[in-house]
């Protein structure tokens, strides 16, 4: 708003300057006219223009030189009365006056999209805040249950310590120095049989302080949680949805369906969400522990975004995802000669190895999008740990163009074909006789329940 309000203020000068140009010229242009009608040659000259007609040679042979010049140049001259320039200076005011109430406007527009980002911002930032007050409360009540458990302790050795004694034995203090060596009797016996259960607890609240560390990423992400569904026209005809759209899985009841639906994928087993993603930021999950992630069963898994105009038909780099500009992904593929497939990121038919060793590890995977920023990144949910992020700035300049999301993404989940005899399995491709069906099955995760 603040930029606007100066370029209004720098350009108001010159529109005013211009302006007065203008007329000053106008003025001028009122003087020449009468100048030019006092003057004997010029004064015939414009009579003839103004009467529309081009005099004889025998009209112009008696006068002088400077008419019979103005004569042979006929063909050239033209009258300007000034009513054109008028004309003109009326324009350039109207169309300065145009710019002045489109800077106006825009100034308005601008106040008002700060505003509200500014309430959207407010809202996020109060709802985080109330996330961080009911995790403290967890810890609060944690750590009161760890110090009851203390104090039940220390009343068990005959009143040798109270609860804050035992806490101090639990954190490493130790005795007093004129006690460090003194004989231990039956009560402090007693206590050192209860050290197992105190380091119990604080495995205990490690695991919690974790899990809670884990958690708070993954609600902030969450305030930009998008509810996803899939289109059950883009489904493979091996494909099932289940009635809330949130399930898809492999039936082995299915039967081949209408293959020549424009949107249907015919050989690559893949899906579309059913709406179109945000604008903005958006944030969801995929469960994927039914086919291959976290150790279970079934082939692989492929979990992203695409473009509509994905390629439906057929089974090559255009309809697979990453295999192409349209789409980007995070695929686990599962290997007869591994008990898990490492993970790996794909676009434009470039995949990228996820370092870590999270291939037996992932169960659910967190998809963030900020379309406007083109920026992409898969999560481990269950600790929430990057798995790959796609972003314009870390990208060669030849694709940086690609990751701007020119247009409506779609989510995108594709069930993969499990390898046979130790080969990799191409992504999504159709079961045969000679590979039949095989247990696969992805949900959506409803985060709308756990807010």
């Amino acid at each position: 708003m603040s930029h606007t309000r100066a370029l209004r203020q720098r350009a108001a000068p010159g529109v005013l300057q211009r302006c007065s140009v203008l007329e000053a010229w106008t003025t001028a242009s009122r003087e020449l006219r009468q100048h030019q009608a006092a003057d004997a040659v010029l004064g015939r000259v414009r009579g003839w223009l103004e009467e529309g007609r081009q005099p004889s040679w025998t009209e112009v042979s008696a006068a002088g030189p400077e008419v019979k010049a103005y004569h042979a140049q006929w063909g050239n001259l033209e009258l300007h009365d000034g009513r054109s320039t008028e004309a003109m200076g009326q324009q350039v005011r109207e169309h300065y006056e145009e710019m002045r109430a489109a800077l106006r406007e825009d100034e308005r527009a601008t106040a008002e999209a700060l505003q509200q980002d500014l309430r959207r911002t407010t809202e996020r930032l109060d709802q985080v805040t109330r996330g961080w007050e009911r995790h403290l409360m967890q810890v609060g009540r944690a750590a009161d249950a760890v110090q009851r458990a203390l104090r039940r302790t220390g009343e068990a050795g005959d009143g040798q310590g109270d609860g804050d004694g035992g806490i101090s034995d639990v954190v490493g203090l130790g005795p007093p120095e004129d006690q460090r060596f003194k004989k231990p009797d039956a009560s402090e016996a007693k206590i050192r049989l209860n050290e197992g259960r105190f380091k119990r607890l604080l495995r205990g609240l490690r695991s919690v302080s974790k899990e809670l560390g884990a958690q708070l990423p993954r609600k902030t992400l969450m305030l930009d949680s998008t509810p996803v569904t899939f289109d059950r026209q883009t489904c493979h005809p091996w494909l099932s949805v289940t009635a809330d759209g949130r399930g898809l899985w492999l039936s082995p009841a299915a039967t081949p369906g209408d293959d020549q639906h424009p949107a249907r994928f015919d050989r690559v087993i893949c899906a579309l969400g059913a709406a179109p993603l945000p604008a903005g930021q958006c944030y969801w999950e995929v469960d994927v522990r039914c086919c291959g992630g976290g150790g279970g069963g079934g082939g692989g898994w492929a979990v992203g975004v695409a473009y509509g105009c994905l390629k439906r038909k057929g089974r090559d780099k255009g309809a697979r995802l990453g295999r192409n500009r349209n789409s980007w992904c995070l695929e686990q593929q599962q290997q007869q000669h591994q008990r898990d497939g490492g993970l790996v990121a794909w676009h434009n038919d470039r995949g990228v190895t996820v370092s870590g060793g999270w291939g037996a590890g992932v169960g659910r995977v967190g998809v963030w999008l900020h379309h406007e920023k083109g920026l992409l990144r898969f999560y481990d949910a269950g600790n929430m740990a990057l798995l790959q992020a796609f972003s314009s700035a870390v990208t060669t300049v030849f694709d940086r163009a690609h990751h701007q999301f020119t247009e409506p993404l779609y989510p995108a989940v594709c069930l993969l074909e499990p390898a046979v005899g130790g080969g990799v399995a191409t992504a999504g491709t159709a079961p045969t006789a000679a590979a039949p069906l095989w247990a696969s099955h992805v949900e959506i995760c409803d985060l709308a329940a756990t807010l």
